[in-house]
């Protein structure tokens, strides 16, 4: 079960990077447009792919009688879940502005 403990932390990377691009969408504060491409890269397309999986593997893990946070700490996990939330609010938010136009 390292391999959940692994995909955690590579989720909560995900969802670090997630919120620096979301911050360059508010102000551009990076000079280097390599790296700024790399922080949208990583926060969008990986985190919208990788922390919706590892919330997958918690729920069948606790749905076969296992605790996660046997593995994984429960910061961690809470940490996971809202930066899953997160991403569906930016998801929302952004399909409801287009629909309206």
């Amino acid at each position: 079960m390292r391999w959940l403990l692994f995909l955690s932390k590579l989720a909560f990377i995900c969802g670090i990077f997630f919120l620096l691009a979301l911050s360059l969408l508010v102000k551009d504060w990076i000079d280097d447009k390599s790296l700024a491409s790399t922080i949208i890269t990583i926060g969008f397309f990986m985190g919208m792919i990788i922390v919706p999986v590892t919330l997958i593997c918690y729920l069948v893990i606790w749905l076969m009688k296992k605790k996660p946070t046997s593995v994984v700490p429960r910061w961690l996990i809470i940490a996971n879940v809202f930066f899953f939330f997160v991403y569906i609010g930016y998801v929302y938010y952004n399909n409801h502005i287009h629909s309206i136009q």
